[in-house]
C-alpha cells in the first residue's frame, strides 16, 4: 500500500515538468465550455491545457484493493500493462487510430481493471495523454474502482444537465482524464446508438491529436451495446478472463469484432508467476 502511495506522489511530482497540461481548481468548481480547448498546438502534449478540470486525487489503499497497479513500478504486475501499452500504441500509431474499446465476451473477465491500468500506463508516456470513458452503461464501474465521488458524471451529460467539461475528472495524475458513469442508464443500447453519443465520441477523439481515448464497453454477448458502438471506434482490445468464458463464447465474441479493428486478445486473471526484472 505504501508503495502505491509513493508511486502516486512520484507521478504528481512530474506535473510541473508538464507545464500547461493541467491547471488545478478546487474540487467543487465547474468548468467553462472552453476548458478543453487546446491552448496552443494540437501536436504536443505539453501545449494542451485542461483549465479548471475538477481534480479528485486517488487513495492508494483503494487502488490496491481494486487491483489498480500501473502506477506502482515496484509491482511486477505493472510491467505487464507497460508491455501491453507499447504493443497497443505501436499498432494504433501504425494506423492513425486514437480510440480504443476494451471488451470481453462475457462478464467478470476483468476488462474494467485492464482499461484503468492501461489508461494509467499510457498517461505516463510523455508524448501521450489518455481519456478513460465508462461506456458500460448497464454496469458502470470505473468511478467506483477509482474511488471518485462523481458529483457530475456521464449520466448528467446524457440528461443534458451538464456539458462535457463539467463531468471530466483528473485523478491527480498528469495526462489522465476520466469520464465516469455514476449509475446504470435505462435503454443503454438506444442511448449509445444516438447522434448525441456519436458526436461525443467524435469530439473526444478529434480534440487532441496526442490523446488516446479508451472506452470500457459492456461484454459482447451480454447485450448489443458494444456492437452498436463498434463502427464509431477505431480499434478493439479483447479481454479474456482465465476460466471465465468457454471456447465457444470467446469465438462468438470475436465474431462481433471486425478483424481489421482487433489489436489483440489478452488473457486476464492468469496464475502465471511474475518475476521482477531490473536493468
Amino acid at each position: 500500500m505504501e508503495r502505491i502511495k509513493q508511486a502516486i506522489e512520484k507521478v504528481k511530482a512530474q506535473q510541473p515538468r508538464d507545464a500547461g497540461l493541467l491547471s488545478r481548481s478546487r474540487p467543487g468548481n465547474q468548468v467553462s465550455r472552453s476548458a478543453l480547448r487546446p491552448s496552443q498546438s494540437r501536436d504536443e502534449v505539453g501545449d494542451v491545457s485542461y483549465e479548471n478540470t475538477r481534480v479528485a486525487p486517488l487513495k492508494s489503499e483503494h487502488l490496491e484493493k481494486n487491483r489498480i497497479v500501473a502506477l506502482n513500478k515496484s509491482d511486477p504486475k505493472s510491467i505487464a500493462f507497460d508491455l501491453l501499452r507499447t504493443h497497443v500504441l505501436q499498432k494504433m500509431e501504425e494506423n492513425g487510430w486514437r480510440t480504443l474499446a476494451i471488451v470481453s465476451a462475457t462478464p467478470e473477465a476483468g476488462k474494467t481493471v485492464v482499461a484503468i491500468n492501461l489508461a494509467m500506463s499510457i498517461a505516463q508516456q510523455p508524448n501521450k495523454s489518455a481519456l478513460l470513458v465508462d461506456f458500460d452503461l448497464r454496469r458502470p464501474k470505473i468511478g467506483a474502482y477509482l474511488g471518485l465521488d462523481m458529483e457530475k458524471s456521464m449520466n448528467d451529460l446524457l440528461d443534458d444537465t451538464a456539458e462535457l467539461p463539467d463531468v471530466l475528472v483528473n485523478p491527480g495524475i498528469p495526462r489522465l482524464v476520466v469520464l465516469p458513469t455514476k449509475k446504470p442508464v435505462k435503454k443503454a443500447s438506444e442511448t449509445l446508438s444516438s447522434a448525441k453519443v456519436e458526436n461525443l465520441i467524435r469530439d473526444m477523439r478529434d480534440r487532441y491529436e496526442s490523446r488516446i481515448v479508451i472506452f470500457d464497453l459492456p461484454p459482447l454477448l451480454a447485450a448489443d451495446d458494444a456492437i452498436v458502438l463498434m463502427p464509431l471506434i477505431d480499434c478493439v482490445l479483447m479481454v479474456v478472463g482465465n476460466g471465465m468464458s468457454s471456447k465457444r463464447e470467446i469465438e462468438n465474441g470475436l465474431r462481433h469484432i471486425p478483424s481489421a479493428k482487433l489489436v489483440g486478445t489478452i488473457l486476464n486473471k492468469a496464475d502465471a508467476e511474475l518475476t521482477p526484472y531490473y536493468y
